[in-house]
């Protein structure tokens, strides 16, 4: 059975697997950049977490006049706190619905490309933003990362699902969340106070973030643009076929082609679907729940109310040096990508708890859902569906960080309780109406869900989702 970016013909009969080519690494590794960024700016404001709020006091401070010193007040400051975190999610919210058009509009790469602008601007404010004594120049940084973050979780997975060859697919797709997680890791780890996590040095630990936007802009320009995008949307068949040729490393590519073609003429009787189109769209409703639930359950199990809150979690917990052990969590959470009345000993129990917590998600719930949108619909819904699911994923997003200190003061130690009782319901839903992508092609999974009966009502899984993140022992 053919599969995508295989060359036909061997010796043996069998189509020979696309290597894995010097072109392909760099492709992959220019746009997984911005998953670095994106992960660092979910972990940077949590370490210096206090010496940006009396940075926010100092200001306030300075504007008060000469009626005396004067703090502002704790419900405030917890109000502006949280703002400043979760506008984050707010430019995520916006931008994601972004995706489709521009990812139509400018291709893949130069979408990427272009999107630097705001990490470049966003990274600068944040970075300028106590030398000018201004909280808002902060939160509007924050914003323009947000949006910068909300079209990169859509870009990324889109552009390195298409360039990847099928057998390699799910494991280069978990490259987005292992660079996510990794940004988390470096953003933790600078946030120490004997590094950048000073009164004086948090600006330049929020303004690093331009340096990766730098490095691919340096970079992307010597990639690529996807095949299917050059072929199946531009209808460029001479570009497409030498992009195919870089990205794979033969000289002849007309298997590849071929199925490309083919895959171009299924999808004239399914034309591209506007975002209006494709949330009416019957056809397309079962596998666009199945991405915006998986999105929901990324979010909702809690896990960036641990890297935006661990600091305060664990201070709460009682642990003596809480900024490490948010650094233990990054650092967990880097390794199981790659695999995917108060008692002392509590706040111990509470550690081992937590990093449990983040290694179990990175198992699960952590890369799946941002591949498996890509890998669920054709080229033709494939930008609109990303924008639904990423408008789910940033949503939920926001009210985690938005509302967690609240619920957390509300619920005291029992508020992961919560998340708990919801991951059970997202555990229930993945395990009954998931179906496995490992080695199917985009054409076979998206077909599957138009068969009857459809692939969710015949399959029984008595796999995990880790069995996909690597190429198939038959391949």
């Amino acid at each position: 059975m053919p599969s995508g970016f295989q060359q036909i013909g061997s010796e043996d009969g069998e189509p020979p697997q696309q290597r894995v080519t010097g072109t392909l690494v760099l492709a992959v590794f220019s746009a997984v950049l911005g998953s670095l960024q994106f992960g660092y700016n979910i972990g940077v404001i949590n370490a210096p977490q206090k010496v940006i709020e009396q940075s926010y006091n100092e200001t306030w401070l300075g504007r008060q006049g000469p009626e005396g010193p004067s703090s502002i007040p704790p419900g405030t400051l917890t109000t502006l706190w949280a703002l400043s975190v979760a506008i984050f999610s707010v430019g995520g919210m916006i931008s994601s619905f972004l995706i489709g058009i521009i990812s139509q509009w400018l291709g893949r790469k130069r979408a990427m490309l272009v999107n630097n602008v705001l990490a470049v601007l966003g990274g600068s404010l944040m970075g300028l933003a106590n030398a000018a004594a201004s909280y808002e120049m902060l939160i509007l940084g924050r914003f323009l990362i947000g949006a910068y973050s909300g079209l990169t979780s859509g870009l990324v997975p889109m552009y390195v699902g298409e360039i990847a060859p099928t057998h390699l697919r799910g494991a280069l797709g978990t490259l987005n969340q292992l660079a996510i997680v990794i940004g988390i890791l470096i953003a933790q780890v600078l946030g120490l106070e004997s590094l950048l996590g000073t009164a004086s040095l948090w600006p330049l630990l929020l303004g690093l973030t331009v340096l990766p936007a730098l490095l691919q802009l340096v970079l992307l320009p010597f990639c690529p643009e996807s095949p299917r995008y050059l072929y199946i949307i531009q209808n460029l068949e001479g570009p497409a076929r030498k992009s195919l040729k870089r990205l794979t490393g033969w000289a002849d590519v007309s298997g590849v082609l071929a199925e490309l073609k083919d895959e171009k003429r299924k999808l004239e009787r399914e034309r591209p679907l506007s975002l209006l189109q494709l949330l009416g769209s019957r056809t397309h409703r079962q596998p666009l729940i199945i991405a915006v639930v998986l999105q929901l359950s990324q979010q909702l199990s809690g896990i960036n109310a641990v890297f935006y809150y661990s600091t305060s979690i664990f201070e709460t917990a009682g642990v003596g040096q809480p900024a490490y052990a948010t650094i233990g969590a990054g650092v967990v959470n880097t390794v199981f990508t790659l695999v995917s009345e108060r008692v002392p000993a509590m706040s111990y129990v509470s550690i081992v708890a937590i990093f449990g917590f983040v290694a179990f998600f990175e198992i699960g719930p952590g890369p799946i859902p941002w591949f498996i949108v890509a890998e669920l619909f054709s080229q033709g819904p494939r930008p609109a569906a990303m924008a639904v699911a990423g408008f789910s994923n940033w949503t939920s997003n926001f009210i985690i960080g938005m509302g967690f200190q609240y619920v957390a003061e509300a619920m005291g130690p029992y508020v992961f309780l919560l998340f708990a009782v919801l991951l059970l319901g997202f555990f229930i839903f993945t395990f009954l109406r998931v179906p496995e992508t490992r080695g199917r092609t985009f054409d076979q999974i998206s077909a599957a869900f138009h068969r009857t009966p459809s692939l969710l009502e015949q399959e029984v899984k008595p796999s995990t989702e880790l069995e996909y993140l690597g190429p198939d022992e038959n391949d």
